[in-house]
């Protein structure tokens, strides 16, 4: 299937508890290219269905979102490998795993000698719904193929798991940066 760049406006609560985890509701539309790793895949696979001044909600099991919960990806590390951070519960850290890409974790318990860090996605386990309303459908540039960047606009371009680009936008379901930036169910 041809790229396709996308904008939309969306909502992203959790599916069972109506909790509203993202919103760029307010903030003007996000763009994307699709076939790049930018959203969910299963997200990309419903908006690819729809045309310009659709509305609709879309409802991705945790299986097919953000995986399920693993308990097995909550770790404890002794605390002086944190040295130099002033760690606090619930704070997200950015660091490199084992296979040298790079991992977000979660700071869940800070004890006297020891912090617990939760590798698991902070929607793992939700079933995610998504409340999106297309304002346009396009072909990309030449450029913004070569770059899998939308130009001149508030993109959704973290470039899917393993990527770290701190000047750019997490992608819905990812953490919220300052702005309010925000886009789909990806992270870094």
């Amino acid at each position: 299937m041809s790229n396709k760049v996308i904008t939309m406006f969306y909502e992203l609560k959790d599916a069972k508890s109506g909790e509203i985890l993202e919103s760029n509701m307010t903030n003007g539309g996000i763009s994307f290219i699709t076939g790049h790793g930018h959203i969910i895949p299963k997200l990309e696979e419903e908006l690819l269905k729809l045309k310009a001044g659709d509305r609709t909600s879309i409802t991705i099991p945790a299986a097919e979102a953000c995986g399920e919960y693993d308990n097995q990806a909550v770790q404890t590390l002794p605390k002086e490998q944190f040295a130099g951070i002033e760690l606090r519960e619930g704070m997200e850290l950015f660091g490199q795993g084992e296979d040298g890409g790079s991992v977000r974790v979660t700071v869940k318990a800070i004890g006297e000698s020891e912090v617990m860090i939760d590798f698991n996605h902070p929607y793992a386990g939700k079933d995610l719904g998504f409340s999106v309303e297309i304002l346009e459908i396009r072909e990309p540039s030449e450029d913004e193929m070569a770059t899998g960047m939308v130009g001149g606009a508030h993109s959704c371009g973290c470039g899917g798991h393993g990527h770290s680009h701190d000047d750019e936008d997490e992608c819905c379901g990812g953490a919220h940066h300052e702005n309010g930036g925000g886009c789909c169910g990806k992270h870094h």
